[in-house]
C-alpha cells in the first residue's frame, strides 16, 4: 500500500507552467462565482418572469428543463470567463487543457469509482458532526419531487444536469484552471487540496464539505496523473450519477 501510495505521489509532483498571476487566478475565480449567483438567481429567473412564468408554477418537466437551461448558462458563463481572462496569455503553454481520450487513465477511473463507497461513508460522518437541525424545515427538492412522481422526462433531463453539465464546466474550472494554476505557488500535492477545498465550498452545503473535499482530491489526484481533463470528467460524472441513482432507491 505504501508503496503504491510512493509511486502516485511521484506522479503528481510536476508542475505546470503557469504565465499568469495570482491576481488572475482570483479575477478568474471571483467573477466565476458572482456570475455563477447572478445567473441562477437573476438572470434566468428574470428571462423566465418576462416570459411569462416563474419556476414555482411549472410542471416537475417544466422545472427540470429550468435547471437545465440555468446550469447550462452558468456553465458557459464560466467558459466564457476564462476564455476572457486567459485571452492575453494565448498561446498556452503546453498541458492546458487536454481533452483526450487517448492514454492509459481507464484503470484510474475504475479505481476511483472503488472510492464511491468511502465518499459516502464520509457523507454519513459529516451528517453525523453536522447534523441537520429538528427546527430546519426539509423540503423536497425539485429533483427528489420528480424523483418520487417517477415522471422519466423530468428525471432524464436532471440527469443530464448531473452527469453531463455539471461535471464539464466544475472540471475545467476547479481541475483544468483552478489546480494547475495554483502550482505556480505551491506544490501539487498542496494545490489539489486547496483547490479540492473550494471544490467543496461551491457547493455551499457543509452537510457535504467533508465527502465533496475528498472527492475533490480523487479527482485532482487523476487529472493531474493524466494531464487530461476527460478521466476526472468521467469519474465526476459516474460520482454524481451514482448519487442520482441513490436517491431514486
Amino acid at each position: 500500500m505504501f508503496q503504491a501510495a510512493y509511486v502516485v505521489f511521484r506522479t503528481i509532483q510536476s508542475r505546470w507552467t503557469v504565465p499568469w498571476t495570482a491576481e488572475t487566478i482570483m479575477q478568474v475565480m471571483v467573477l466565476w462565482v458572482v456570475s455563477f449567483w447572478f445567473i441562477g438567481s437573476w438572470v434566468i429567473p428574470f428571462a423566465a418572469h418576462m416570459a411569462g412564468f416563474s419556476k414555482e408554477s411549472l410542471t416537475f418537466r417544466g422545472q427540470a428543463l429550468f435547471s437545465l437551461v440555468t446550469d447550462a448558462t452558468e456553465g458557459l458563463a464560466g467558459i466564457a470567463i476564462l476564455h476572457r481572462c486567459l485571452s492575453r496569455f494565448r498561446p498556452l503553454p503546453s498541458g492546458w487543457f487536454i481533452f483526450s481520450l487517448k492514454g492509459n487513465w481507464l484503470f484510474d477511473v475504475a479505481f476511483g469509482c472503488f472510492m464511491f463507497p468511502l465518499v459516502n461513508q464520509l457523507s454519513q460522518f459529516n451528517l453525523s458532526l453536522l447534523p441537520i437541525l429538528p427546527s430546519t424545515p426539509v423540503a423536497l427538492s425539485s429533483v427528489e419531487q420528480s424523483i418520487a412522481a417517477r415522471d422519466p422526462v423530468a428525471m432524464s433531463l436532471y440527469l443530464i444536469v448531473v452527469s453531463v453539465c455539471a461535471p464539464v464546466w466544475e472540471e475545467i474550472v476547479f481541475r483544468g484552471f483552478l489546480l494547475p494554476s495554483l502550482t505556480r505557488y505551491m506544490p501539487v500535492s498542496c494545490a489539489i487540496l486547496v483547490s479540492s477545498v473550494a471544490f467543496a465550498l461551491a457547493h455551499f452545503n457543509v452537510q457535504r464539505m467533508l465527502p465533496l473535499i475528498f472527492l475533490g482530491v480523487v479527482l485532482g489526484i487523476i487529472f493531474t496523473r493524466s494531464r487530461n481533463l476527460m478521466p476526472s470528467m468521467l469519474l465526476h460524472s459516474l460520482w454524481n450519477g451514482f448519487v442520482f441513482l441513490d436517491l431514486m432507491r
